[in-house]
């Protein structure tokens, strides 16, 4: 009976793989797309749309989203940016929720405003995003009511409005600066002709001053309405559940009478070649831009227009791995090339072309080099090695994404489903998809490919645009025009002969060691090799993902070792090394000989630690090892590209400065650490490249990753220990090892003490920004770290509830406070708060009265339990993930950490108390190591 039952079972997989192979074979370019079979799309009778898919990834939670297909496009005049503040109005009172009662409540079940919790508004829609934790009853019942409210019991009080303009203001400050004052000159002369030219959906800041507010009622009447929207249900829920609350919640809701069309906007072709020449002496760098004429397009609704997108897909990627070759030369035409098709406008599309270039003088020929190799794609297309690789490339990562297909998040599947929604882009589903690459890619010849490159000849007149700092020796309008022209009429030009790259990565295998002791941790489920050389590896196999294997290594070790003369060599050792390639390889050799993996690793490098990261699918796991190998033991020298990469970085930060808040972190640190040589660097400076050695640079690397004494590895993931063993011996294994003893430095760094108060004034928008730094040592324990952490969250509560929604000072900030043991036992607390300059001292004295309330009562019950609700929602999140597995396995050896502690979490996080927080307030707050740092306009 048994041999009969694998019989039938056998005869069973023949014949569904026959089926299949049938499929396949009656596969027309005239179908139509199927739906996912496991997503549930209806419709109620009133016109609302609803998606539900039952996800248990992760676990007891649902995505919730309400989509609503309008946005700025929609506004009359006199409403400019009012989507945008019918959006915020949602979270400021419903029907069902007075104002801040909905952040409360999702705040208390563990969903985080701003992270967690959002909502954007773009041109053609509005999306609401709420996640919600199902492990308690009545959770997904109040979701549903929040929805429901939002799609059409928003109160609209007036001094809510009146409230919510400053917020709005704020946010719209925030965005001010060069860049927004540039965009805000080419936009409209972009979209020329054409309703978005003027409805950015920020808006106007004059309107949302003074408008009416039965101006913003009459937006929500008029485009809240259920013909106009979709609630996507996705997560670990029954769909018929899902499908029963839908209709309780949604199928009351009313059109209104006489309802207004829902018109989507023209966008008109360029008549003519035109372009702009833009600066602002806030600018902190130079970038050319071409946009050919937009045409109209759609979303792929059959088989042969799912294929036309996968060959539009190929073309760009081929395109842009040619400009990302020539940014590899040693003397590049531009810092950074790109292209791609895409359109602010809705049902259009637009090729795109865009580079960085150093200097005001390259700006021309940037140019030229970008359209002579767009030109050359148009005229005599692409190789067929080129298409090779991209097909692997999108092999590769469409069998990840098969592999990993019942382990996907939910929040996957809810975007695709918005874009389903408004735009109508096929979800047939990760099976469907996966056939179709299996049977579509290998038929797409290079003659299609190429078709598709001469067709945009057929869309030929352009915009094109400079933005950059003000310099003499820029081109003007009627040059850059010109030059786009010219490449386009020369006849000289001539198609790209690509040479043959090396695919083995080793030319010398490695010796390899031999696991000399092994030992299991039952608790944390782990295993551990020790080796000859003197590394140890540590690997526990999971469940989170399918085809997921991620790799660490780290020792204590770092920059620190170094003094002055070598800051900058050790600080940039690792770029400049990656900058000229390893072994025969490179940079952009490497990156073709790595197509069709799914495969990474590299070395980091901190101030205290060495180490490494990668991360691969099950088959390409050798590969990761290769490529570990590869760059510890063979560093690759390169005169021309280590001077190109030197030449990049001093133009790529030459402005910095002039941007105002860059400037004014670069005085704050300067304060903070008193002119220290060593202290940290954040905004680099062209001279810093100057000073680099590159033998010494490359020496440095080796001293740290060609040495891996001491070194400890750790895989998690997907691991099948009889394959990684063998692996593991020969590339870990066999690296080179002197048995040094790798340790950490303290160099004596240590921020300004007393009490420091700084002002600086720069920058021409009316935008200020408040950064205080509070520091002190104080001896390590993990409990403290803990309470300081539960400070800084309790706080960032108070920065919503008091300085957004009471105060209304600014749309966003917070703080952050840490406890480090290392390389000595030290706190910092900090405070970030964007604002406007009239409302500096208010928001310093509300910042003051919250943390002395904190200091000296410690926080509310109420506000504490919050905190530790969305600890404990994180935490379930995050023990299912192999990053978080991987982090504690490297630092827990290398600290000799509790893992009750990380095992345990939830037990510790429901140990902390008001009292505990209090204590760890005092301790932040009585420190007398202040620093108030203010960046105010520049003096008119």
């Amino acid at each position: 009976m048994k041999h009969r039952l694998f019989y039938l079972k056998g005869m069973l997989a023949a014949f569904l793989l026959l089926a299949n192979l049938c499929a396949l074979a009656q596969l027309k370019l005239t179908d139509s797309i199927p739906l996912d079979p496991r997503l549930k799309v209806g419709k109620l009778s009133n016109g609302l749309t609803y998606y539900i898919r039952q996800n248990k990834k992760p676990e007891n939670k649902v995505e919730l989203r309400l989509v609503v297909n309008a946005g700025s496009i929609l506004e009359d005049d006199n409403q400019q940016g009012l989507a945008h503040m019918a959006e915020h109005m949602a979270f400021n009172g419903t029907k069902n929720f007075k104002k801040n009662d909905i952040i409360s409540f999702l705040q208390s079940i563990g969903v985080g405003f701003g992270n967690d919790l959002n909502a954007y508004t773009s041109f053609d829609e509005t999306v609401y995003m709420l996640p919600i934790p199902t492990d308690k009853p009545g959770n997904l019942e109040k979701g549903f009511q929040i929805l429901e409210d939002w799609a059409h019991n928003v109160t609209y009080n007036t001094d809510d409005i009146n409230g919510e303009r400053k917020v709005i203001l704020e946010e719209s400050r925030m965005g001010k600066g060069a860049e927004d004052r540039m965009f805000r000159q080419i936009y409209p002369k972009l979209f020329a002709g054409s309703k978005y030219a003027d409805r950015i959906p920020i808006g106007i800041d004059s309107i949302i001053r003074t408008y009416n507010p039965d101006l913003i009622r009459k937006f929500y009447k008029d485009w809240y309405r259920p013909d106009l929207m979709a609630v996507i249900v996705v997560g670990d829920v029954d769909p018929a559940t899902a499908e029963t609350m839908v209709k309780k919640h949604f199928s009351a809701i009313a059109d209104p009478a006489n309802e207004r069309p829902r018109t989507f906007a023209d966008v008109k072709p360029y008549s003519s070649n035109e372009g702009m020449v833009v600066t602002d002496k806030e600018a902190t760098n130079y970038t050319v831009n071409v946009a050919y004429s937009a045409f109209p397009s759609k979303e792929a609704q059959t088989v042969g227009e799912y294929e036309a997108d996968l060959i539009k897909n190929i073309f760009t990627s081929m395109l842009n791995q040619r400009l990302r070759d020539l940014t590899q030369q040693a003397n590049p035409p531009f810092l950074y090339g790109y292209t791609y098709l895409g359109s602010y406008a809705r049902n259009y599309d637009q090729f795109n072309a865009g580079a960085g270039v150093a200097t005001a003088a390259d700006a021309q020929k940037g140019l030229m080099v970008l359209v002579e190799e767009i030109e050359k794609a148009k005229r005599f297309g692409f190789t067929q090695s080129e298409l090779g690789r991209v097909k692997k490339m999108m092999e590769a990562s469409m069998e990840k994404s098969f592999n990993e297909r019942d382990k996907t998040e939910s929040s996957n599947y809810v975007n695709e489903y918005v874009r389903n929604f408004l735009t109508n882009e096929p979800t047939p589903g990760i099976a469907t998809e996966s056939e179709y690459y299996k049977e579509l890619l290998p038929q797409i010849t290079l003659k299609e490919v190429n078709n598709f490159a001469q067709s945009l000849q057929k869309n030929p007149n352009y915009f094109v645009t400079l933005t950059g700092p003000a310099a003499t020796g820029l081109p003007t309008t009627t040059e850059l025009v010109n030059t786009v022209a010219a490449v386009a009429a020369r006849t000289d030009l001539k198609a790209d002969v690509e040479k043959t790259i090396a695919t083995d990565l080793l030319t010398k295998q490695p010796q390899p060691g031999k696991i000399v002791k092994e030992t299991a941790d039952a608790k944390l489920g782990t295993k551990t090799w020790e080796l000859s050389n003197g590394t140890t590896v540590t690997f526990k196999k999971t469940d989170f993902k399918d085809d997921e294997i991620q790799m660490g290594g780290r020792r204590y070790g770092g920059t620190n070792e170094y003094g002055v003369a070598d800051k900058f060599n050790a600080q940039y050792a690792l770029s400049v090394v990656g900058a000229m390639g390893y072994g025969n390889f490179s940079p952009t050799d490497l990156q073709k000989a790595l197509a069709g993996k799914t495969v990474s690793a590299g070395a980091s490098f901190t101030a205290i630690t060495d180490g490494f990261s990668g991360s691969s699918s099950k088959k390409d796991l050798e590969t990761m090892l290769q490529l570990l190998y590869l760059k510890a033991t063979a560093p690759r020298i390169d005169t021309g590209l280590y001077r190109s990469f030197v030449q990049k970085n001093k133009a790529g930060v030459a402005f910095i400065l002039a941007d105002p808040q860059a400037s004014f972190v670069d005085t704050l640190l300067k304060t903070v650490y008193q002119n220290n040589p060593l202290a940290p660097t954040a905004i680099p400076r062209p001279e810093y490249f100057d000073q680099i050695n590159m033998s010494r640079a490359i020496q440095i690397y080796k001293e740290h990753f060609g040495d891996a004494s001491g070194m400890q590895f750790a895989f998690v993931g997907s691991i099948d220990e009889a394959v990684l063993k063998p692996l593991v011996e020969k590339y870990i294994g066999g690296l080179p090892a002197t048995k040094r003893r790798f340790a950490f430095k303290d160099n004596g760094v240590r921020p300004a003490k007393g009490k420091v108060d700084l002002t600086v004034y720069k920058g021409e928008a009316e935008k200020s920004l408040i950064l205080s730094m509070i520091s002190g040592q104080a001896p390590y324990s993990p409990d403290l770290a803990l309470n300081m952490r539960a400070v800084s969250d309790v706080l960032n509560i108070r920065v919503i509830e008091e300085l957004r929604e009471k105060i209304q000072g600014i749309y966003s900030g917070g703080t952050s406070a840490r406890l480090d043991q290392y390389p000595y036992a030290h706190f910092t607390f900090f405070a970030q708060l964007p604002t406007g300059p009239a409302a500096v001292d208010t928001l310093l004295k509300a910042m003051t009265e919250e943390t002395n309330s904190i200091k000296n009562n410690g926080p509310s019950a109420e506000n504490l339990n919050k905190v530790k609700q969305q600890w404990i929602e994180h935490n379930k999140v995050s023990m299912k993930q192999n990053g978080t597995w991987l982090d504690y396995i490297l630092s827990a050896r290398l600290e000799k950490k509790d893992p009750d502690r990380f095992l345990n979490a939830e037990k510790y996080f429901n140990g902390v108390s008001i009292q505990s927080v209090k204590n760890a307030a005092g301790v932040i707050f009585s420190s007398n190591n202040v620093v108030t740092a203010i960046l105010q306009p520049a003096k008119k």
